[in-house]
């Protein structure tokens, strides 16, 4: 879901896409670009032990939008990534001799290039074969809000010895406000986030209850404009929309004449962004876990719910046949059990050293475990714990969906979801709409019903400062390539339909796996990735309803 905090609809879960993913003129056109390289690139030594700094220019490549040459013909200079690092987890994976590191200038708002300018992190692991190297796959991991240079970081000992690593630069960035990315996208503070997070719920239904929500969710809007470098200006431009066109600059700026690219879940929408304003700069688009972009914002809401319904349902029933299950030995009375177990934190949360676990803790902690099957047996043991008045795994659980180390920092990811989500959709104001969303979601998603009555709930995107940039549409990108799909069939945050629908709104090939878990390709998964592979290098789709299992 996209709701911020919190909302009568649920909870706001991300659609995370990977847990804590002519040939021949392509290749003329790099080898272009790596005589431009061989001639252009300054080596400085670092002398410290990191990778020593290298500035290479290779740009302009490909057409250049009016206003921008400057900007689509930068240098980037690479070096170590430690100082990249904006998270406690990062801080140790970045440490990796074969990651690169550097920052890519972009304008702040594209209508005024001349104007104020921002940086975009960006990180990448070069190709072991360069001379038959393709050109460069950036990647997208979700969100939206999430990393892609953590991505490309956590990603090293799955991409290390493949053939894409032979003919692909990795490439990763933080989109403009996210991570590494300069300024950041900052509402609240680490303890203002966990005291929202410890709130009791239990008079959010009642009149004044509502109209109290409201107003935090007001103040939370005006703290994102106050907190957030360049105020306004950034969160107006902070969108999906200006994303896809910092990718143009860094394509160029890269020497890539065409963009190969791998999005997860919220990043198919960047990529079907990127291919509608640029559909002639486009080889090969991998989008796995996809977002409808047709859908407005409460069908997608709802949507959601019944993936997550069903990835329960499969958890109960994996649950029943272990020798303790949480939720007892019959997963159709997996529910009621469940709502059993968590609706008394409503009124009645549980010390967690010093913190509380709330029920909104519980269920985000239980959603993060959704994500995939590899997470169940911490549900259980989470639930197990719960019916003996311990919350400590669930609350571990809610703060690695939240951001949170064990310092109380959190990473801007959640605040950068809202921003983000609040100007690439319209806000639902209509309190009649806000009611029939809470209803709906209610019935798509039972286990996550608290027994309070469904009531009509603004979220921030209702008290945003500035108005949306785009709005739900059907993809029209007339001369774009071929574009390969990939859809899981119980997949809890981006329903399969939702990859159904946009193979056939872009033209693309539809590529199912099988199983219970976001996202696929680069898992594990030796038959997606088979067809993932052979896409990005030989752009060879597989047959039409090809179906992968484990």
């Amino acid at each position: 879901m996209w709701w911020t905090i919190r909302s009568a609809y649920g909870r706001g879960w991300h659609d995370h896409g990977v847990s804590k993913s002519s040939r021949r003129l392509a290749l003329l056109g790099l080898a272009a670009a790596a005589s431009v390289l061989a001639a252009g690139c300054t080596t400085i030594s670092s002398g410290t032990g990191v990778p020593a700094s290298v500035v290479e220019r290779h740009g302009p490549v490909g057409p250049v939008p009016a206003g921008l040459a400057t900007f689509y013909s930068q240098p980037l200079s690479w070096g170590g990534c430690s100082s990249f690092a904006t998270s406690q987890s990062a801080q140790s994976a970045f440490t990796n001799q074969s990651l690169q590191c550097g920052r890519l200038t972009v304008p702040l708002n594209y209508a005024t290039p001349a104007g104020k300018t921002i940086t975009i992190g960006v990180m990448r692991v070069r190709a072991t074969d360069q001379a038959n190297r393709i050109g460069s796959l950036l990647v997208n991991p979700g969100g939206p809000g999430g990393s892609g240079m953590e991505l490309v970081a956590n990603l090293i000992k799955t991409w290390a010895g493949t053939d894409l690593a032979k003919r692909f630069d990795l490439v990763g960035f933080d989109p403009r406000g996210i991570g590494a990315s300069e300024p950041s996208v900052r509402c609240l503070t680490g303890p203002q986030q966990d005291a929202v997070r410890s709130e009791d719920l239990d008079d959010e239904v009642t009149p004044s209850g509502v109209a109290a929500y409201a107003q935090q969710q007001k103040q939370y809007a005006a703290a994102c404009a106050r907190n957030t470098g360049s105020g306004t200006a950034m969160l107006a431009n902070v969108g999906t929309r200006d994303v896809a066109k910092d990718m143009d600059v860094l394509r160029s700026a890269l020497g890539d004449p065409k963009l190969n690219y791998l999005g997860y879940s919220y990043g198919t929408f960047l990529g079907t962004t990127y291919a509608e304003q640029f559909p002639k700069n486009v080889r090969a688009l991998v989008l796995d876990g996809a977002v409808d972009p047709t859908e407005s914002v409460v069908a997608q809401t709802v949507n959601q719910g019944k993936g997550f319904q069903t990835a329960f349902t499969q958890f109960a029933q994996w649950c029943a046949g272990q020798q303790q299950c949480a939720l007892g030995t019959d997963p159709n009375g997996a529910t009621q059990a469940f709502r059993d177990l968590v609706n008394p934190l409503l009124d009645h949360p549980i010390l967690v050293g010093n913190r509380r676990l709330s029920y909104d803790d519980a269920t985000t902690g239980v959603i993060q475990a959704l994500y995939s099957q590899q997470y169940w047996t911490y549900l259980n043991t989470g639930l197990s714990e719960l019916k003996q008045g311990s919350g400590q795994t669930l609350m571990t659980l809610a703060d690695v969906y939240d951001g949170r180390d064990p310092n109380g920092q959190y990473s801007n990811e959640q605040d950068a979801f809202t921003a983000i989500r609040c100007v690439d959709e319209p806000p639902v104001t209509d309190p009649n709409v806000q009611l029939q969303a809470s209803q709906q979601y209610k019935q798509a998603a039972p286990f996550l019903d608290d027994g309070r009555p469904a009531v009509a709930q603004a979220d921030a995107c209702t008290a945003w400062p500035v108005p949306p940039t785009s709005q739900p549409h059907t993809p029209s990108v007339p001369g774009l390539g071929p574009v390969l799909v990939v859809s899981t069939t119980n997949d809890p945050a981006t329903p399969y339909q939702a990859g159904v629908n946009l193979a056939q709104a872009l033209g693309g090939s539809l590529l199912t796996f099988e199983g219970t878990q976001h996202t696929a390709f680069l898992q594990g998964i030796s038959c997606v990735d088979k067809w993932g592979s052979d896409y990005l290098v030989n752009l060879t789709m597989p047959p039409t309803g090809t179906r992968c299992t484990r």
